[in-house]
């Protein structure tokens, strides 16, 4: 059985929703125990996400045998007033990226390092 990683401390810019529904759009047959070992949660956390996605239209899922095929709806709208108008595609499409180029893309980063001008200020850019 597949151990749940620790969990992240701190604050994060995601919700747990967003990386539950992002996993699961990336792979429309993943079980809960892999999404819950990616998104760093236990499987009942997951499990309850799923059922409050699924509740409020954001996502379904059709029985295959023992297994759970979802379905993102990709066109249903965010819900926070900040991003009013935007579809579940448009965060999705930032999220789910190929292993690969989040690589690249990290190191790419790191190289530069540059410090980058926001109103009068420098501020040093990290990767992560």
């Amino acid at each position: 059985m597949d151990a749940v990683p620790e969990p992240h401390t701190g604050w994060t810019f995601l919700t747990n929703h967003a990386r539950v529904l992002a996993t699961i759009a990336d792979n429309p047959d993943v079980r809960i125990r892999h999404i819950a070992a990616h998104c760093r949660l236990t499987e009942r956390a997951v499990q309850k996400i799923i059922s409050e996605l699924e509740r409020d239209g954001y996502l379904s899922h059709k029985r295959e045998g023992r297994t759970n095929t979802y379905r993102v709806e990709s066109g249903k709208l965010l819900r926070h007033p900040a991003e009013a108008g935007l579809p579940v595609a448009a965060l999705i499409g930032l999220l789910i990226q190929d292993h690969a180029q989040r690589e690249t893309a990290s190191e790419q980063l790191r190289a530069t390092r540059s410090p980058i001008q926001m109103e009068g200020s420098s501020v040093q850019a990290e990767g992560g």
